[in-house]
């Protein structure tokens, strides 16, 4: 009977996949990738680069693995490691993802050169005064005036988004976004809630409450639906 192959490599429409056997040893896996990395020797060095992604599937790849992996597949000058995909995760892994999904409720005033800072979503009940910073690995929802700084997303989530009841922002920040408050406020629309967030045009955009689940329609939690009685 054929052994089974450690290591086998797909052409897809966006370059090369890779798929590693999980249950060999990573000794094995080396070799034989090398032994396949030597096999594309034919290809022309001088087209351009193609993209690859390793599919590790229940093996888990320490830091230190990875960089290995990528170093060998850079040997090949036209192939560069794009990402590099597993079923399992560390426990501290699976923690950060966790907290990024939970929300944190606090009811107090954000002072001037006080920081507030959260890993997932923040909902604060109270002000951030001028001075006083907010942040947030997901969105940000402000049960008060936003005078400070908000910064949403600050992990790279473009997604994410920042609501006040009186948004009069000293800064606003989302992901790696800047927008500062405008110079003036329509006064009559001053009293309805507002939400940032990122456009198509890579900007930040101040808006009415209203559009929010338009523009992000899988960012509320809520499962089940509404009952009218």
């Amino acid at each position: 009977m054929k052994n089974r192959q450690n290591v086998m490599i797909k052409g897809t429409k966006s370059g090369l996949s890779l798929q590693l056997n999980d249950r060999c040893s990573y000794e094995d896996l080396l070799i034989e990738l090398e032994e396949k990395l030597a096999d594309l020797q034919g290809v022309d060095i001088d087209s351009p680069l193609i993209s690859v992604r390793i599919h590790s599937g229940n093996r888990y790849l320490n830091s230190d693995q990875q960089e290995q992996l990528k170093e060998m597949i850079r040997k090949k000058q036209n192939l560069i490691v794009e990402e590099i995909e597993s079923n399992v995760i560390t426990k501290q892994e699976s923690k950060a993802i966790i907290d990024e999904q939970e929300v944190t409720s606090v009811a107090t005033v954000v002072r001037s050169g006080q920081i507030l800072e959260v890993p997932g979503d923040l909902l604060l009940v109270g002000d951030v005064n001028p001075g006083g910073t907010v942040r947030a690995a997901g969105n940000i929802f402000i049960m008060g005036t936003l005078k400070g700084i908000a910064h949403a997303g600050y992990t790279g989530r473009n997604e994410a988004v920042i609501v006040a009841s009186f948004m009069t922002p000293s800064q606003l920040r989302i992901s790696d976004c800047i927008s500062r408050a405008p110079d003036h406020y329509d006064k009559e629309d001053h009293h309805l809630m507002e939400c940032a967030y990122i456009d198509a045009r890579h900007q930040i955009v101040i808006d009415r409450l209203q559009i929010l689940k338009h523009i992000r329609p899988n960012i509320t939690r809520l499962k089940g639906g509404l009952y009218n009685g």
